[in-house]
């Protein structure tokens, strides 16, 4: 008859794969990953920002039709574009508005923001830029580099 004495030896290979360091590494990676896709912005459904929200963006952007509505925080993010440019408009959960963001060309970066850029990320360059101007008129530009957002003030010093 059949003998099953190594019916399973199969399993074993997996057990040793779950003990794995590659495997701790793998699991401790879909963590960070599931924490850090939760910690973002959350696409909304317009129906689910407040209507203080939506008001106060209709008020100022009546022509713009399609948005996409995300929560950061406490705060509500509209997003769309215009004459082919990304646009953004934060607001807090009353309607006040927090700040603009408008995307730039990263040639239209001001020359020391480049040059910080050339001097600290030697190989890299800037994937994406935009300038943003807060509530108070107060304008930072921020510049995608290595996946990482640096963020300079309106004289072009480096923030974070």
């Amino acid at each position: 008859m059949f003998r099953r004495e190594n019916s399973f030896t199969p399993v074993l290979p997996v057990v040793g794969i779950l003990n794995s360091k590659k495997m701790k590494k793998l699991i401790l990676l879909l963590a960070i990953a599931g924490f850090i896709t939760q910690t973002q912005a959350q696409i909304l459904n317009v129906k689910k920002v407040p209507e203080t929200v939506t008001a106060a963006f209709n008020k100022t952007y009546p022509s713009v039709k399609d948005v996409d509505w995300s929560k950061d925080g406490n705060n509500y993010e509209a997003k769309y574009e215009a004459d082919k440019i990304g646009k953004s408009v934060t607001y807090d959960t009353s309607g006040k508005l927090i700040e603009t963001e408008v995307e730039i060309e990263t040639s239209d970066l001001p020359a020391p923001i480049m040059e910080y850029v050339k001097n600290n990320y030697k190989a890299d360059k800037v994937k994406e830029a935009s300038k943003i101007t807060d509530a108070n008129g107060i304008v930072t530009y921020e510049a995608e580099v290595k996946g990482v957002d640096l963020i300079f003030d309106s004289k072009c010093n480096f923030i974070k």
